[in-house]
């Protein structure tokens, strides 16, 4: 009955955090590409290619329903998998859903025409393929109209969290966050488009401000998820056990998820 969490790096602990939390109950198999992090900066064909396989594996791991806790491969993958390379038992869906329905307070099954939402002016900070794919900006379309998205591609800050370098990561959120007021000095709603960056959430509010409101997926994905699960029970899979699988060095992912999630966290080769 396992469910699968995919993300290149270690970025999305942060949604299998708040999905356990919300599903005790549901046996998780997180699988880290850190061998081939970080995913922002490659080409569409690499990420899917590379993403195909992660799902692969997690499938064999008796998972029928994976999320893709990483922007870039829902941004720059999931369509084109979802179109052509899916088969009809399984399940793979993406983060950027939950996002959107809760900044346009609208259920995806919702399919009326586009309308007016209360935001207007949205910052959307990701990383530099999730921002060239325009992805969020498509799927916002499909829910409402006359929204301003000005996007930030955050070089750097990925890299700088896997590494460890906390300092480093703060100072390039600041800097990212000024040149995105430079193109929209007063956005209303603010977007962190990675899976990476609830670990920055605090310096992103305090560099916008008090009067932006934040949007973080971690929390938002784990809603949904209980929502799609309860509707769609026969997608939980035949796994059993919690499982961390790394394209990486095992002792040193793990020993930087236990920093991350504060608790004992022990990968295993993918």
């Amino acid at each position: 009955m396992a469910v699968g969490i995919f993300d290149s790096g270690l970025g999305g602990l942060t949604v299998l955090d708040a999905v356990s939390k919300r599903l005790p109950d549901v046996p998780f198999v997180y699988f880290g590409d850190n061998a081939h992090a970080p995913y922002g900066v490659r080409d569409a064909d690499d990420v899917y290619n590379l993403t195909t396989q992660a799902v692969e594996r997690m499938w064999d791991a008796g998972c029928d329903l994976v999320i893709l806790a990483c922007n870039t491969a829902s941004a720059a993958a999931l369509r084109r998998m979802q179109e052509s390379w899916i088969p009809r038992d399984k399940r793979v869906l993406g983060v950027f859903v939950p996002l959107i329905e809760a900044l346009t307070e609208r259920k995806w099954g919702d399919n009326s025409p586009p309308r007016e939402v209360a935001v207007k002016h949205v910052a959307l900070f990701a990383t530099p393929a999730t921002v060239a794919s325009r992805a969020f900006q498509r799927e916002l379309a499909f829910r409402a109209i006359g929204v301003d998205v000005e996007a930030q591609a955050c070089g750097g800050v990925v890299d700088a969290i896997e590494d460890g370098d906390l300092i480093l990561a703060e100072a390039m959120v600041r800097s990212h966050v000024d040149a995105l007021k430079r193109k929209m000095p007063n956005p209303e709603a603010a977007i962190l488009g990675c899976t990476h960056y609830p670990l920055m959430q605090d310096i992103f509010q305090d560099a916008l401000g008090p009067d932006v409101s934040v949007y973080s997926q971690a929390n938002l994905v784990a809603a949904s998820l209980e929502d799609y699960l309860k509707r769609h029970p026969a997608m939980v899979g035949s796994g059993t056990e919690n499982m961390f699988l790394t394209t990486g060095d095992p002792a040193k992912v793990s020993a930087r998820a236990t920093q991350f999630l504060r608790r004992q966290i022990s990968f295993q080769s993918a």
